[in-house]
């Protein structure tokens, strides 16, 4: 199965999906951590072209691991997936690959989202350089609706509670 955590950034995908994966022996693949391995730091420019290819990147990953082992779950983590052409993107990968798939769309409050974001600046505990409340403002004036199945998850809750959410989901 192929998962797709979606949300603004400082929502909780990436610390859900670390959860999931080892609640469910499943694997994260990480945009971010994918970028920072294939390019340099004055190659990176945290566009929308450079993230469709580490996108690309992260799906050709994802086949070749359900190749080796189909009953695996695969959670795709670090893009918002704001835009439907994004998950549409996904969804056709997953159809090829004959796995089903699931949309998990993390929020919370807009003053939590900004008290993560400003934590993880200040520890410099996260791999993208862009993240602030700025580019959570420049992400959800742009958001398009998710309009396919998905669950939302309140990662306001407490981590145990939005898990059990998620492996339901899952199920």
């Amino acid at each position: 199965m192929i998962v797709l955590m979606a949300g603004l950034p400082g929502t909780g995908k990436t610390t859900l999906a670390r959860e999931l994966a080892w609640r469910t022996r499943g694997r994260v693949i990480g945009k971010d951590e994918i970028r920072q391995v294939l390019f340099s730091a004055d190659e990176i420019e945290y566009s929308s072209r450079q993230d469709d290819f580490c996108l690309q990147v992260m799906l050709e990953t994802a086949g070749y691991l359900l190749k080796r082992d189909s009953n695996r779950i695969l959670l795709l983590d670090g893009r918002p997936f704001s835009r439907r052409y994004q998950i549409d993107n996904v969804v056709s990968v997953a159809a090829a690959l004959h796995q089903s798939w699931r949309i998990l769309e993390c929020v919370c409050s807009e003053d939590m989202a900004k008290q993560r974001l400003e934590h993880q600046a200040m520890l410099g505990a996260h791999p993208a350089s862009n993240r602030d409340f700025q580019l959570y403002l420049e992400v959800r004036s742009r958001f398009e609706a998710i309009t396919l199945p998905k669950t939302v998850i309140d990662t306001g809750n407490p981590l145990p509670t939005c898990v059990e959410q998620a492996v339901a989901a899952l199920r």
